[in-house]
């Protein structure tokens, strides 16, 4: 193991990620691969980030910092600073579990045709409660690449893939606000080779703190721009503007714990069937926001047969 040229690099963005990190960056060290760097790139966090980071005494660390500038532009410094030939995105929120580096660098260096592997992963709560495993649409190649524009084919902070590929399309776009990670995927697919693993290798973390919100609650402008700039494979700085000018007035905490107890409430629904633990956290998120109807509307849903609830999520197309 040459420490200057590690075969992976564990790419992390931070911000404000003090009360996550330490769990988040243990997972990493903790790896059954061990010929890696994580690389951290500091947001220009405002809380205990940073000393969080510095406690730990590990060689493979490398942190850099940055003005507050969002996820694209971090991810596309820390791109500029890798060392590594391969990278795996995480983020500072999540966890790692043991062998997710050995499986992804073994297949894809198995498999050199391709250059992007995802996985199957588990959600989790703000706590660190399981609420259901997820399986992405796609998992072989050809049904990756049939997936409409408007379906996101990996979970990102799953993803392992070759630098190269990433660098040479210009990396992570700066004005697809939320969404960098479905641009890039639009636009590098066509001409590159991908599988979704369906082993589950890392633990998602649902939490109102993060900057993703549901789709639910995005403004009918918002998801126009959205999956018109996805399907155009194309966004102006105007629209980027645009963007971020929408998603700040929706970044207040109140908006943002809402959102997350709604989602964490249709995931109990939908995809782990516990119609209790749905109530709990629809009912807490209508005493946040009374006046989304689509809150009494699953809460009063849970009270349905499972059964009957998926018939009637498959027939309104998941508008609920």
């Amino acid at each position: 193991m040459d420490p200057n040229n590690p075969k992976v690099t564990v790419l992390m963005p931070a911000y404000n990620a003090g009360k996550y990190i330490r769990e988040a960056i243990t997972s990493v060290l903790g790896q059954s691969f061990v010929d890696f760097e994580l690389l951290i790139v500091n947001d220009g966090s405002t809380d205990d980030t940073e000393k969080i980071i510095r406690s730990f005494h590990d060689s493979r660390i490398v942190m850099i910092r940055q003005e507050n500038k969002g996820v694209s532009a971090a991810l596309n410094l820390g791109l500029a600073h890798a060392r590594a030939p391969y990278i795996a995105r995480f983020d500072a929120d999540d966890i790692c579990l043991p062998n997710r580096l050995k499986v992804q660098y073994e297949f894809i260096t198995t498999y050199p045709e391709y250059t992007i592997i995802g996985s199957a992963v588990e959600y989790m709560d703000a706590d660190g409660h399981y609420i259901f495993t997820h399986h992405p649409e796609g998992h072989l190649n050809e049904e990756i690449q049939q997936l409409k524009y408007s379906i996101c084919p990996f979970i990102h902070s799953s993803v392992f893939y070759k630098k190269e590929a990433v660098v040479n399309k210009g990396g992570y776009n700066e004005h697809a606000y939320t969404y960098e990670d479905h641009f890039l995927w639009v636009n590098i697919l066509k001409n590159e080779k991908a599988c979704n693993l369906s082993q589950a290798l890392i633990k998602v973390r649902l939490n109102p703190e993060s900057i993703t919100i549901d789709e639910k609650w995005r403004t009918r402008k918002f998801r126009s721009i959205k999956y018109t700039t996805l399907r155009n494979k194309n966004i102006t700085e105007a629209e980027g503007n645009k963007l971020y000018q929408i998603g700040g007035k929706q970044y207040s905490p109140k908006i943002k714990e809402g959102a997350y107890y709604a989602l964490c409430g249709k995931k109990f629904l939908l995809n782990n069937y516990q119609p209790e633990k749905a109530r709990l956290n629809m009912a807490r998120a209508i005493s946040l926001h009374p006046l989304r109807l689509d809150n009494y509307l699953i809460y009063t849903v849970s009270y349905l047969p499972e059964r009957f609830i998926a018939w009637l999520h498959n027939l309104t197309q998941g508008k609920f």
